[in-house]
């Protein structure tokens, strides 16, 4: 079956933003380069205009993909750990803060390396920003239900915060003392254990 010219498009557009998702996070917002992207996923940088209007908007769709990414990895543990009886939350932290996270910039969560610069974009590339900020949260609400509104977001500035000060210190034994000083932490104040087979 021969494709269509939309769905050429719709590839190109997509292979775009795989490569711009992880430039964000491995570079920053102020490292994606729109040639440097085009060159990641194999085009010419002439073609960019033809599937974003503005750099601005290639970021925008740049971090929720990758907020969408780092959210299906958490799921998918999640779910692969639910019937040994660990928690959505305990399972959530865990793979947060797993030392693979040291050195992974690129896969990880947006929130955790774009933080610092999320407050310096764009009013539209602030504003989707925020919108991972705020899912950040609410996974975490989803993950401690019996637990009062602003725990979460204490919980979630913490996952955030650790990852960042891990990463500082470097993939190395100080970096993973740190994120295991933290798991440990969270877990021990705020996990209850899911019943296995649930």
């Amino acid at each position: 079956m021969s494709r269509t010219p939309n769905s050429r498009k719709e590839e190109t557009h997509e292979r775009i933003v795989d490569a711009a998702a992880r430039a964000i996070r491995r570079h920053g917002y102020a490292g994606v380069g729109v040639a440097d992207v085009m060159k990641e996923a194999g085009l010419t940088h002439g073609g960019f205009y033809a599937h974003f209007g503005s750099r601005d908007a290639l970021l925008v769709e740049a971090l929720e993909r990758a907020g969408r990414e780092s959210f299906a990895a958490v799921t998918r543990a999640a779910e692969r750990r639910a019937p040994k009886g660990v928690s959505s939350f305990r399972s959530l932290v865990e793979t947060y803060l797993a030392d693979a996270h040291l050195a992974s910039l690129e896969t990880g969560c947006p929130v955790a390396a774009l933080g610092c610069d999320m407050p310096r974009q764009s009013p539209a590339v602030r504003e989707a920003s925020a919108v991972r900020v705020q899912r950040l949260i609410a996974a975490v609400r989803a993950a401690l239900p019996a637990a009062p509104r602003a725990t979460a977001s204490v919980v979630a500035g913490t996952l955030v915060g650790s990852l960042q000060l891990g990463r500082a210190l470097g993939d190395n034994a100080e970096g993973r003392a740190l994120l295991s000083a933290a798991r440990k932490a969270l877990i021990l104040q705020h996990d209850i254990p899911a019943a296995a087979g649930h």
